[in-house]
């Protein structure tokens, strides 16, 4: 009996750390000066995609040669959608004109776009259960 809950404690413990060991590497190209910072959110189905503080993780990151780039750890296996914009001027949100179109850069993970609109978090997901990395173009 001893043998068998020691082997469901290690096979539990091992199953989470499997589960839990994976990263996504975002890398975001576009950017039109090194001026601010980029504000990546990861977003999970259940999170209010795609308002700013209402993502699963958020980082802020610097921008160097038009480049940002990060790497989100430990995360499970599942759909993900990332959202981006950069901060220019280091408000802590996108800036929109009177009519409400932003005037930053911004994107979305599958460089998924809409017209009026930001796009579904099922044209934006990111389905893995191994490491990945992925490109995103801020327009």
């Amino acid at each position: 009996m001893k043998s068998l809950l020691l082997f469901l404690l290690v096979f539990s413990l091992t199953s989470a750390a499997e589960k839990s060991n994976l990263s996504l590497t975002v890398q975001v190209n576009g950017f039109s000066s090194n001026e601010g910072k980029a504000f990546i959110g990861v977003y999970r189905p259940q999170d209010k995609w795609p308002e700013i503080n209402k993502q699963f993780i958020g980082k802020v990151v610097v921008i160097e040669n038009g480049v940002a780039k990060i790497t989100f750890e430990n995360l499970e296996k599942g759909s993900y959608a990332i959202a981006v914009f950069h901060d220019r001027n280091r408000n802590g949100i996108l800036d929109k004109n009177m009519l409400g179109v932003p005037v930053e850069k911004y994107g979305f993970s599958n460089n998924a776009r809409e017209t009026f609109s930001a796009p579904s978090f099922q044209s934006a997901a990111v389905t893995f259960d191994k490491s990945k990395w992925i490109s995103i173009n801020v327009k």
